[in-house]
């Protein structure tokens, strides 16, 4: 076989890899968008596929392949066409999609290259030749029939992130605040000071303070199902504008059923094609909501950085596990990797929801919005990080997290906020004073209380008991 072949296309002959299952359009997108080296995400491209298959299945339940005007299909060329559409879908044929994520703002380029390599390898699957002159199965008339990549590409974007969303994030998520949940049940009788202004404030358990970390985890699920739910409409059906011309009137109802049954996901047609088409404002809504998610990742990992810090001259509430060493030249250092790497994550998905906003706004004029090839791959790359970022700071640091009793503890004696207690006997100024006798002393609270005889023993034994003050007063 020859290195090379020539195709044509509307705008004349193109030379490309004679192996390719693309064609004379995607090699055209090839040699203009040499960008980043950047392509689009695997899960884009699968979604693709999915999206294709689900309208072809369509197209043949509707009579429309094998009844097509120009150049109708016979049973065996549309099974081999749903196979091939499947096949992208599955990511074996991940290596035919090229394209740099920085090209035509519409994506049209990677609709035509997943229309050409479906026409081809179905070809190729209903025993045609892919590389001869006339070829039975055309990626526009066949593969794209009833569809524009201004309703296929931003359906695959909501179907790609709603799939992402759903089967990766929310379980990665969960189980990092089942790991939390666990440590907040366990050390719900480890007493120490809480910190406000990271100063000292009044006692509390380590458990409820872990346990408030286990509760933002819960909200960062609710708000990654909104950001699922936000990308439901789906704009299939509305082909180039939104008024549906060229597709028959079932054929967005049709497919958004097919795509929710196949993922098990509520998809459904937009309610307005003129909007779904034009603007991308549920992506910024969904991505709004991971920046959030992202948002607490980073505080969670935040607090127990702090938490861990010493492991002698700092809080040492907690210990983390230790993975690996944590300096070149200071030797048995040990860092708080995990918590760092959580960090870094939530500070580009942060920088992220920027892109996704920009591009929203300023990308969505009249009828099509010309920047979603880089909102699908910021969005899931953002899932993605998040993914991978909570799932290995769930297994190697949640699920290994110690607590330090002792050195708990023996802060909570010690604190000046301890004074708090005594307002309800003797009011906040006088508290006030008698913390700051403490502090210039240096001695506790209790010490400066009995010197100044301040209150009886037993009533300010009962005032200063630091479990009573850990809950609201019965």
């Amino acid at each position: 076989m020859a290195e090379f072949r020539t195709e044509h296309d509307s705008m004349g002959p193109v030379q490309l890899p004679a192996v390719a299952y693309y064609g004379a359009q995607t090699q055209r997108a090839v040699d203009n968008f040499r960008i980043s080296g950047r392509r689009l995400p695997p899960s884009m491209i699968h979604a693709l596929g999915l999206v294709k298959w689900a309208a072809a299945t369509v197209n043949r339940d509707l009579g429309k392949l094998a009844g097509s005007a120009r150049r109708p299909l016979d049973d065996r060329q549309v099974e081999a066409l749903l196979a091939a559409a499947r096949e992208v879908c599955e990511g074996q044929l991940d290596g035919q999609f090229p394209l740099d994520v920085y090209q035509t703002g519409s994506g049209t380029s990677s609709n035509m290259n997943a229309n050409e390599v479906i026409a081809n390898r179905a070809i190729e699957l209903s025993g045609g030749d892919r590389l001869a002159d006339e070829r039975p199965i055309h990626p526009n008339d066949h593969v794209n029939l009833g569809q524009s990549t201004n309703d296929v590409f931003p359906t695959a974007i909501h179907v790609a992130v709603a799939l992402a969303i759903e089967k990766e994030l929310i379980p990665a998520m969960k189980r990092a605040r089942h790991a939390l949940a666990a440590r907040a049940d366990e050390w719900q009788k480890v007493l120490k000071i809480g910190r406000t202004h990271l100063n000292d404030a009044t006692p509390m358990t380590l458990g409820q303070e872990i346990g408030g970390m286990a509760r933002q985890l819960e909200l960062s699920i609710d708000r990654a199902e909104r950001a699922r739910d936000a990308v439901l409409e789906l704009p299939i059906g509305g082909t180039a504008v939104g008024t549906g011309v060229n597709t028959h009137p079932e054929f967005g109802t049709r497919v958004c059923g097919l795509l929710a049954d196949e993922t098990s996901i509520a998809f459904v047609e937009a309610a307005d094609h003129f909007e779904a088409n034009a603007q991308r404002d549920a992506l910024v809504e969904c991505h709004g909501n991971l920046r959030a998610i992202a948002t607490t990742l980073f505080n969670v990992a935040n607090n127990l950085r702090w938490l861990a810090s010493g492991p002698r001259c700092g809080f040492h509430e907690i210990r983390l596990g230790e993975l690996q060493p944590g300096s070149s030249i200071m030797p048995g250092k040990v860092n708080p990797v995990m918590c760092e790497s959580l960090m870094q994550v939530a500070a580009r998905v942060m920088g992220h929801d920027q892109t996704v906003a920009f591009c929203g706004a300023a990308g969505g004029q009249f009828q099509l919005n010309i920047m979603m090839p880089v909102m699908a791959d910021t969005v899931l790359e953002s899932i993605s990080l998040m993914v991978g970022g909570t799932t290995a700071f769930a297994e190697l640091c949640l699920a290994e997290m110690e607590a330090n009793p002792d050195v708990c503890q023996a802060a909570v004696e010690k604190s000046l906020a301890m004074a708090t207690a005594l307002n309800p006997y003797i009011g906040y100024e006088r508290a006030a004073e008698l913390a700051k006798e403490a502090f210039a002393s240096g001695k506790t609270i209790r010490e400066v209380c009995r010197e100044k005889k301040v209150l009886g023993k037993q009533q300010l034994d009962e005032a200063l008991d630091p479990w009573r003050m850990t809950e609201p007063e019965k």
